[in-house]
């Protein structure tokens, strides 16, 4: 879901009820003490024609979850497996969030309301399926500066705080609740199809293909890839480009995930469900966000490896609906298409025009060894050398000075001395000012600096091969 939102009218289109019986059960929302609005995304609800909401209609519709006009009836916890650092659990699904409703934008794209913390459902299994009103902002946070750093990333809708206390092991305890809703391009998960796979319903999962290519239209394979015309295969050729494209994005914006499971894995392309995130305070590959990962399974440097093993998964669970060969074919494209996004991605934030990938990748990995020596945090250093500015004489700067800006510098902007940055001492410093103080000012203007960065840095290139849905609103 690209960063460029445009009014659009309410178009609902509630698709998934063709495949409701099997990909999802029915749920309520949870009945919270209380309601209080605390966040709002009107710049993306206007892009679904939900921006003319006053707070009581808002509150009506994202705190109670009334159903939208002409949208799901009820909302829908979904079903799915998935791979939990590499161990395989049966006995997942939406266990405190749902989908809510679905429509499309002006581009045409469908989108889904999703939620986090909106109550128990039957599969939560021991959880009390609230989120704190912490992890609530922390997503804030997390969807603002990715979209401003041009990944593919769901964003953060609406917040509401709902008059609970939660104890949990991670946070100081009791400690607030909320409610969250997401904009995002669809929650069909990898390990969706690995729980059709594993329960031999090989029915559902030629028509779970069927809605995805539908819903999430992409490129054809390449024109020698075998079995190019075969559903299945087009779809894992779809899904291993835009993963490659999205660990590039995460690399270039210094972004740690944190929980890479199957079950976390869209495969719209889209990076979402924000846990323990971080961002990397230096150019570290072994640096983890997640306090629990011990083994650094989904470490900084190791998330591109990371996603083309979930790859590997969803093709392992689309087999029985075609042969092995051409799905590995599929598989083999990740390597370059990861090289190549992470090209292209990398000479955009610097701000120069690419020489060719063979050139660009020395220039990369000159940047990384430079990064390792001068200690500067990622973001530091794509803003010191914006517009291919400051080389140096290592031999980063050596091969940068050979490069063209791409992008003026002129702009006082870029003469600040730093670039807004969401490092975890910010993110403590802000939820600090709302846990104590109750005061909101410190996050609406981090998010304001965000979004300023997000119109200097302009759009970041998509791969050629994307392109829109083909639906036109009518």
């Amino acid at each position: 879901m690209p960063s460029d939102p445009q009014p659009a009218p309410y178009l609902p289109d509630p698709r998934i009820e063709t495949i409701a019986q099997w990909i999802g059960d029915p749920v309520h929302a949870a009945a919270f003490p209380r309601r209080q609005l605390r966040w709002r995304n009107d710049r993306w609800a206007a892009a679904v024609g939900l921006d003319g909401f006053d707070e009581a209609l808002w509150t009506a519709h994202f705190g109670q979850f009334q159903p939208l006009p002409g949208n799901l009836p009820q909302p829908l916890a979904l079903r799915y497996h998935g791979h939990q650092f590499r161990t395989y659990n049966p006995d997942l699904g939406d266990g405190r969030g749902f989908l809510f409703a679905q429509m499309r934008d002006a581009a045409g794209r469908l989108l889904d309301l999703g939620t986090k913390g909106s109550g128990q459902t039957p599969w939560s299994r021991d959880g009390d399926g609230r989120l704190t009103l912490k992890g609530a902002v922390r997503e804030i946070l997390a969807t603002e500066m990715l979209e401003a750093l041009g990944v593919d990333t769901s964003k953060t809708f609406s917040v509401i705080e709902t008059g609970e206390e939660l104890w949990r092991g991670d946070e100081p305890s009791p400690t607030r609740s909320a409610v969250l809703v997401r904009l995002s391009h669809g929650h069909i998960r990898i390990g969706s199809f690995q729980r059709l796979y594993v329960l031999e319903e090989t029915a559902h999962l030629a028509a779970l293909v069927d809605y995805s290519l539908e819903t999430y239209p992409g490129s054809l394979p390449p024109e020698d890839a075998p079995g190019r015309d075969e559903p299945a295969v087009i779809l894992l050729h779809q899904v291993v480009e835009r993963l490659a494209d999205l660990a590039a994005a995460w690399m270039v914006a210094g972004f740690v995930h944190g929980v890479l499971n199957t079950d976390n894995m869209n495969i719209s392309g889209e990076s979402f469900d924000y846990g323990p995130w971080r961002w990397a305070p230096r150019w570290d590959p072994r640096f983890t966000a997640a306090y629990f990962d011990r083994t650094g399974l989904y470490a900084f440097g190791r998330q591109a490896e990371a996603l083309l093993w979930n790859c590997q998964q969803l093709a392992i669970a689309l087999r029985p609906l075609t042969e092995t060969a051409p799905l590995v074919a599929a598989l083999e494209r990740f390597g370059p298409l990861y090289q190549q996004a992470l090209c292209r991605r990398f000479t955009w934030r610097l701000g120069i025009e690419s020489r060719g990938v063979e050139a660009d990748t020395a220039l990369v990995q000159a940047a990384e060894r430079s990064m390792v020596e001068s200690g500067l945090a990622p973001e530091q250093f794509f803003f010191v050398h914006r517009g291919g500015r400051n080389a140096g004489d290592d031999d980063f700067g050596t091969l940068l000075a050979g490069y063209a800006p791409a992008a003026a510098v002129e702009d006082p902007f870029w003469q600040e001395s730093a670039p807004p940055g969401v490092l975890i001492d910010e993110v403590e410093r802000i939820w600090a000012a709302i846990d104590t103080h109750d005061d909101w000012s410190p996050l609406h203007a981090k998010v304001a600096d965000i979004r300023a960065l997000g119109r200097k840095l302009g759009p970041a290139p998509l791969p050629g091969s994307f392109r829109p849905a083909s639906f036109t609103p009518q």
